[in-house]
């Protein structure tokens, strides 16, 4: 660890450091009283700390660990009793289950021999059974052997009161109490009757020594070991015979008497309890299902806390040498901690008094070398703040610059845009100022037609000659026909000036919310009624997919139905034209030629749609009709571009609804077409307009307001 403080300070800061020599003048004392107070307060802190919370350790550690080390001794035991018992039980059911088979047939005087050859090979297969009696359905024995004394048969003995014949009619299965021959071996009666009522009863004498061998066989830690009671609480099996042979009655033990009684785990105790011995002992019980009985394992209490008491030794012997190791370590950190302090503290203090080049030198590599790293840092920020405080101001002049630069293009953008207005205003000047002079032109061509043909009525009741009056003729229908010509071109300039006049006036009125589909349906029927009243004899099939989820949508109405007029009218003139090319072309051709230009039974048909799609709303419009060429396509929407015939359309409808749509409205207008079979134009409007959307309305309607 390296600490220092050093100066970078120039030679015209001599105030500054004068404070700073004064105040470090009076600086030892100080120093050194604060250094020996933070000493003791951090080594007695540090010591106190690891003190407490290895203590606190040490004696939580001993808590948990002797609960957990009597618990797992007590599982431990649990678990040898339980398998102890099951190994007892699983002796008793297997020896029940040989002896079941003795009993499946019923009794006769010609079974007898074949039943005590039976029972003597049972003999052979099961040695814990030393002998074997069987008993009619009346309760008299019929056949005994054994492998202690001589086999007899039809011995006539009445057993019928006896609980073995009893208690196995009764209940098909019979264990009767320990008895001991001999005073040596422990033995037990198992009775068994038959499924059949005529099958009588086999009885048979089962040596218990297996038992006794499982039990002298377990063995817990040095001294433990376990024992069977029966359901009176009588010892069956101890690795002490003696015990059993005094009949040792084992009821009187706690351990015992609450494991016979069922009312506590035993399992679970964790406190020691006195054995037959006197001895403290842990016990763990399981019982025997089949008989009653229970298996009891015991461990002494001192042999199972031993491992307990060394643990404690080791504990103990931790904690006096951590709380030295404590002392020491608290001694050394609170020196590398209060040097460094004392460093910052002079530090900040001379940053303080306005020397901002001062730096503190700390290399711990911990937290108070990054803390010194901060000071350093903001002594630097603060001298930086001087010198780059020129720089930043003209940093602020070219953003200021930029703004301005962008200001004045924004200025000459709407110069722009009123530039447009009012060439719009021009154009509808110019059309107001040809409209009436054409308004002449076609009148006058049109009564000049109707003076010829007068003229002409006029010329046949006069007496010409031939050959002058063919001259007057032709000359009178070369006249008759320019004059026509006049008159046709006259209404399609007339129709174009409209055109001119409507395009320059979009925008004109106020953008609202508008119900989409009602705006639709509107505009379907005008254009329906409108044709039909054009055309006496017009017709189409019109579908209608409107979604009830469209709801409003902020547009200009009148511009979006001049929009929808315009769509749907051209459907309306593509079907019909369809319909005209396929009747003139079933006349003229063959019926497989006619495929290829239409159906004869082909029926015009348009179909208008609507669907939400969230913030925007999709129209779509198609019709059955000619369809277009790609040629055509990519030039749908220039102004003046028809493909229809002279006098029935100008070439400025589809023009003037991109631009409604796209620029008045911020929407999208796209089309799918493909030859002799379908057009559709979908239509994308946004539900609120943007602000671009609202400017070119508002400019584009001051355009439209000189007429």
């Amino acid at each position: 660890m390296s600490i220092s403080v050093h100066p970078d300070m120039p030679q015209g800061r001599t105030l500054a450091g004068s404070r700073i020599g004064s105040a470090a003048d009076t600086a030892p004392s100080s120093v050194q009283k604060t250094r020996s107070r933070l000493f003791s307060k951090y080594v007695a802190l540090f010591v106190a700390i690891v003190g407490i919370a290895l203590l606190c350790n040490g004696v939580f550690e001993v808590i948990f660990y002797y609960r957990e080390h009597t618990a797992a001794l007590v599982r431990i035991q649990h678990e040898q009793a339980e398998a102890a018992a099951a190994k007892i039980s699983q002796f008793i059911k297997e020896i029940e289950s040989q002896l079941g088979w003795t009993t499946q047939l019923p009794w006769s005087a010609s079974s007898l021999e074949q039943r005590r050859f039976d029972s003597l090979r049972l003999l052979r297969q099961v040695p814990a059974i030393t002998e074997l009696a069987q008993v009619d359905a009346t309760g008299k024995e019929r056949l005994r052997v054994s492998r202690l004394a001589m086999d007899v048969l039809d011995s006539g003995l009445d057993l019928s009161n006896d609980p073995k014949f009893t208690e196995a009619m009764a209940h098909k299965v019979y264990y009767g109490p320990v008895y001991f021959r001999r005073e040596s071996e422990p033995y037990m009666t198992l009775s068994l009757a038959g499924n059949r009522k005529d099958a009588g009863v086999s009885i048979a004498e089962v040596n218990l020594k297996l038992i006794w061998d499982v039990v002298s066989q377990i063995k817990v830690g040095e001294h433990g070991h376990a024992y069977v009671v029966d359901a009176q609480g009588q010892l069956v099996a101890h690795p002490d015979i003696s015990l059993v042979l005094r009949n040792t009655d084992m009821s009187k033990l706690p351990q015992v008497e609450a494991a016979l009684a069922g009312t506590e785990p035993v399992s679970e105790t964790l406190e020691g309890e006195t054995n037959i011995e006197g001895r403290e002992v842990l016990t763990a019980s399981a019982p025997i299902p089949p008989l009653g009985w229970t298996m009891f394992v015991e461990l002494p209490v001192d042999e199972a806390h031993a491992a307990l008491y060394a643990a404690l030794q080791r504990s103990a012997t931790v904690l006096l040498a951590a709380l030295i190791f404590a002392v020491l370590a608290g001694m050394f950190l609170a020196r590398r901690m209060v040097g460094p302090i004392q460093a910052l503290r002079a530090g900040a203090e001379r940053i303080g008094s306005g020397d901002f080049t001062q730096r503190i030198s700390i290399a711990t590599g911990d937290e108070l070398e990054g803390l010194a790293n901060q000071f350093n840092d903001m002594g630097a920020r603060l001298q930086e703040s001087y010198a780059d405080l020129e720089n930043k101001v003209e940093q602020r002049t070219a953003e200021l610059s930029r703004s301005l630069d962008e200001l004045r293009t924004a200025q000459d953008r709407l110069v722009q845009t009123e530039k447009l207005a009012s060439l719009g205003q021009l154009t509808a000047g110019i059309a107001h100022e040809i409209k009436n002079p054409l308004n002449f032109v076609n009148n006058f061509s049109a009564l000049s037609a109707e003076l010829l043909d007068e003229l002409n009525d006029v010329l046949k009741s006069a007496a010409l000659e031939g050959k002058t009056k063919q001259e007057i003729d032709e000359l009178s229908q070369l006249l008759k026909s320019n004059l026509g010509k006049v008159v046709q071109h006259g209404r399609r300039a007339d129709s174009i000036v409209k055109n001119m006049l409507l395009h320059s006036r979009e925008g004109s009125g106020e953008h609202r919310p508008t119900d989409i589909n009602a705006i639709l349906e509107e505009s379907l029927n005008l254009a329906y009624h409108g044709a039909r009243a054009e055309k006496p004899g017009f017709n189409i099939a019109l579908e209608r997919k409107l979604d009830p989820n469209a709801g409003l949508v902020d547009v200009y109405p009148q511009e979006i139905v001049r929009v929808l007029l315009n769509l749907i009218t051209n459907g309306f003139y593509a079907a019909t034209k369809r319909k005209e090319t396929c009747k003139e072309t079933c006349k003229e051709t063959s019926k497989e030629t006619s495929k290829d230009a239409g159906d004869p039974g082909f029926e015009p048909t348009l179909s208008v749609s609507t669907k939400d799609l969230g913030n925007s709303v999709e129209i779509r419009i198609r019709d059955n009709g000619t369809g277009m060429s790609a040629e055509v396509k990519e030039k749908m929407f220039n102004p003046f571009f028809t493909t229809k015939p002279a006098g029935e359309g100008t070439g400025l409808g589809l023009s003037m609804s991109h631009d409604i749509v796209v620029k008045q409205h911020g929407g999208k207008i796209e089309v799918e077409t493909r030859p002799n079979a379908f057009t559709e134009f979908t239509v994308t409007l946004p539900r609120t307009m943007t602000a671009q959307g609202d400017i070119q309305g508002n400019v584009q309607g001051n355009a439209g307001g000189a007429h």
